[in-house]
């Protein structure tokens, strides 16, 4: 593991995991820690999302970010659309 210098409380985790939610298009991280109000080291913004994707809560499809939680709006209707094998 590495060092971390360091790590994220509550309030960051959340932020970030609201930007996600809201945000119309699925943004790379770089989009993503740019648009952040408040600003953090990157190290601890990539924790954040380490974190994220071990809980199941999101994805990295190439380079982009999915928001997969339950009661996500954009993925249901993406699954609704699609067409079945």
């Amino acid at each position: 593991m590495e060092n971390v210098l360091h790590y994220p409380q509550l309030d960051s985790i959340l932020m970030v995991e609201k930007i996600i939610q809201e945000t119309k298009d699925y943004p790379t991280r770089m989009e993503l820690w740019k648009s952040l109000p408040k600003k953090m080291q990157y190290q601890t913004f990539k924790l954040i999302l380490n974190y994220l994707e071990k809980s199941n809560k999101i994805i990295f499809d190439e380079d982009k970010i999915v928001w997969i939680f339950p009661n996500n709006k954009k993925l249901n209707e993406l699954i609704q659309g699609a067409v079945s094998i």
